[in-house]
């Protein structure tokens, strides 16, 4: 399990990663996987702007209005 990283077999998952995405799509992919890590980062280190507590909401009483409820008599 340890030679997992051999330069062979980094080599040839290049290749197939290669193949899958083809030239255009891999500096987009490399490009969301930086800011992905760096989003990450960020994250961890913590928030640098604290979110404000919430406004407590008051609640408010509903009365409620009776419905009709007799049947509709045909014409």
């Amino acid at each position: 399990m340890g030679d997992l990283f051999q330069p062979t077999h980094l080599l040839v998952l290049a290749v197939i990663v290669f193949i899958l995405f083809g030239a255009k799509r891999l500096p987009e992919l490399g490009k969301g996987l930086g800011e992905g890590l760096k989003g990450f980062k960020d994250g961890i280190k913590g928030a640098p702007d604290p979110v404000p507590p919430a406004q407590p909401v008051q609640q408010s009483t509903v009365t409620a209005t009776p419905v009709n409820t007799a049947p509709i008599e045909p014409k």
